[in-house]
């Protein structure tokens, strides 16, 4: 499973969809794919809005976090085309029903789409509001029976602060599950964590933005951090 952050998919705009950034990152599926692994994706919608950020505006909280389902949606469909542009085969999957553009959620046809293949993108979170997109990889990697989830991020593993703001932040090379919520280090939310804990599924932190890492981490090299 690899969990990829809305914001990840702006590259260098201050919102939206960088194209570039999108094709970047359908290759390193597309070279993961190739060497034989199941691959099924999950992708924030913070690009495009977060349920968050309307409800400190004023927002009703169910609404904005409905709207950011429909955002993630958006997010599905571009690394939809892109991974079709490069020759993958994709399915997307939506926890919300939008028959007209993608699948709905089915978890014995997503699995059916793994073994064919075929890579499968889970939108719309879990269908509900006031769950996070790092809870929905962290139930649909369980569903799946993913051996690992893979959180694609814009830096290189977890850190003890923010490190594009902090520079004496200390960088972990392993964390256990325990210490990312004692210490609250925001790798994910309590849910995602909890989920993935009791599921022994491991966490592993990397820079999606770094070409190529995606396959490094998943043959256990390059630089990440696992939580376990």
């Amino acid at each position: 499973m690899l969990k990829i952050s809305g914001e990840s998919l702006m590259g260098k705009l201050p919102y939206g969809i960088d194209p570039e950034m999108v094709g970047t990152v359908a290759q390193q599926v597309k070279d993961v794919v190739a060497t034989g692994v199941e691959v099924c994706l999950v992708i924030g919608g913070g690009n495009i809005f977060r349920g968050m950020s309307g409800a400190a505006a004023g927002m009703e909280r169910a609404t904005g976090d409905y709207m950011g389902m429909l955002a993630t949606v958006m997010n599905a469909l571009a690394m939809q085309n892109a991974l079709e542009q490069i020759d993958v085969p994709v399915r997307v999957q939506s926890a919300l029903t939008i028959s007209a553009v993608c699948e709905p959620y089915i978890r014995r046809r997503a699995t059916r789409h793994l073994e064919k293949g075929r890579v499968v993108i889970f939108a719309a979170g879990t269908g509900n509001p006031f769950f996070t997109t790092d809870t929905a990889a962290a139930l649909r990697a369980s569903e799946m029976n993913c051996q690992a989830l893979l959180k694609g991020t814009r830096v290189d593993g977890v850190y003890s602060d923010d490190p594009e703001k902090n520079k004496d932040a200390k960088r972990f090379d392993r964390v256990s599950y325990m210490q990312v919520l004692t210490d609250d280090l925001r790798v994910m939310d309590a849910s995602a964590i909890a989920l993935s804990r009791e599921n022994n599924i491991p966490i592993l932190v990397f820079s999606i933005e770094t070409p190529g890492e995606f396959e490094r981490v998943v043959k256990h090299e390059g630089r990440f951090t696992i939580v376990f």
